[in-house]
């Protein structure tokens, strides 16, 4: 693990302090979770090519998330 520091106002840092009490957990589990879920529900950025070459097909471009989202489920491109 990293440490690093994070500052909060003071009306944060109590509500984080008193969660952690009722939860019986640390400050810093109850930040870390919090960062977990908020980064991993996230949109991630589509591949930097995408839209880049002429495929001939004059409906790719308004229906590229479409065809990605296909492929993952086919398993042959990876989220």
């Amino acid at each position: 693990m990293t440490k690093t520091t994070v500052y909060l106002d003071s009306d944060l840092a109590l509500a984080l302090r008193r969660m952690a009490e009722a939860q019986g957990r640390s400050q810093a589990e109850l930040i870390r979770d919090a960062l977990q879920k908020y980064t991993s529900a996230g949109k991630r950025p589509l591949p930097q090519g995408l839209g880049k070459y002429d495929s001939g097909e004059t409906h790719g471009a308004e229906h590229a998330k479409d065809f990605l989202r296909a492929a993952a489920k086919k398993g042959r491109w990876r989220r």
